[in-house]
């Protein structure tokens, strides 16, 4: 049997990691051994644990309690919990998802210490260096040695960097990359199921099928810089003024609304009842929310996706976005934190024809894809 570690630290790692605990649960038991590692980079009990329960993921073998810092102390406390970790497992590969300190950590720790790394979302450019997430991204897929693309386009950039395409042998210094399709279009469809089954949120916030809109804020430049927090705001006063919104804040986002924006629109903000301020709801009610809005607003480049899954056009609060594909298509366009270009994006994806949904994101078998080149991978390597 095969031992592998999985990093993860923040929530979208711990919903992509659950697409593939679930099949090595269900098909890979007595082949794959998986190893969980919490770095603790997110850990509440609303933002975190209650992901492990509802997406039925095991409790973490280890909890690194790592939790905020500064870029660099963080990630460097989470370097040295998970070089112990490894030199005390001695694991066959690493599992690492997306482009979190948490990935990071894990990348570097792994490839110092010659554990193969394999980068789960791999090849995915904005091509905005000044983005944490860039550089993690980047340093993560060099530190690889199989990289599971999501898209064709993620394999591109990939090429585009010196990746070799079409190897049969690969270690860290000839690192195979491999279109896998995504691990979150198989949750979506799977848990997708079970939020009709288990999700009463429709119900509790009173809302209709494709009669709100869903939003979503949390980035750093659109909760901490005043000016473009002011701006979204101010859009979104205006949209509720024809739709109801709900936006389920971050808490850090709910902490700097007092804070940042300007008396008279934080008294508006406070008191519009079509504007539906709640607290972070849980991954079954996010997927519910997301299956029945009419459209999404959002600075998360994972609910972008999710809502291309289920069909939704939607407005980035940001000036680019790393899921370029989906800009092609019409049904997402890039507004940044502009009043008017939010409110003409609005305007503009009120009636997108479902057709324009093209499926870029494999066939749901993602998860499955990506066990099966690990256990290949690791056969391979048996002496």
């Amino acid at each position: 049997m095969y031992k592998i570690i999985t990093i993860i630290g923040a929530r979208p790692q711990i919903i992509k990691a659950a697409a593939l605990s679930r099949v090595i649960r269900e098909h890979y038991s007595d082949k794959i051994k998986e190893i969980i590692v919490h770095t603790g980079q997110h850990y509440d009990e609303n933002m975190s644990q209650v992901f492990f329960n509802e997406l039925q993921i095991p409790k973490p073998d280890y909890n690194l309690n790592v939790g905020s810092n500064t870029h660099g102390k963080q990630t460097a406390q989470m370097i040295e919990k998970i070089e112990e970790v490894l030199m005390h497992e001695n694991p066959d590969g690493m599992v690492i998802y997306g482009d979190t300190n948490s990935t990071l950590a894990g990348a570097i720790a792994a490839v110092k210490l010659l554990v193969p790394v394999f980068h789960v979302e791999a090849g995915l450019r904005s091509y905005n260096k000044t983005m944490p997430e860039e550089i993690n991204r980047i340093m993560a897929d060099h530190a690889s040695t199989l990289l599971f693309c999501p898209t064709q386009q993620a394999v591109k950039n990939l090429e585009k960097e010196g990746f070799k395409l079409h190897l049969h042998y690969c270690d860290i210094n000839h690192p195979k990359v491999i279109l896998s399709g995504d691990v979150m279009y198989d949750n979506s469809l799977h848990f997708s199921q079970v939020a009709e089954q288990k999700s009463n949120v429709l119900k509790k916030l009173n809302l209709e099928e494709k009669e709100f809109i869903l939003c979503t804020i949390h980035r750093n430049n659109n909760t901490d810089e005043k000016e473009r927090l002011n701006s979204i705001f101010r859009a979104l006063l205006e949209i509720a003024k024809e739709q109801i919104i709900v936006l389920p804040l971050h808490p850090r986002t709910r902490k700097m609304l007092p804070i940042q924006l300007n008396q008279d629109l934080y008294q508006s903000v406070s008191s519009c009842k079509d504007l539906l301020i709640t607290e972070p709801v849980s991954f079954l009610d996010m997927t519910l929310l997301e299956k029945h809005c009419r459209m999404i607003i959002t600075d998360s480049g994972g609910v972008q996706k999710e809502a291309y899954f289920f069909k939704k056009p939607c407005i980035v609060l940001r000036p680019e976005t790393e899921w370029v594909e989906l800009l092609d298509t019409g049904t997402t366009l890039l507004a940044d934190a502009d009043y008017d270009k939010i409110l003409a994006a609005y305007s503009t994806l009120q009636n997108v024809s479902i057709e324009k949904f093209l499926p870029f994101y494999g066939d749901g078998n993602a998860a499955k894809k990506v066990a099966q080149e690990i256990l290949d991978y690791c056969f391979s390597k048996k002496d």
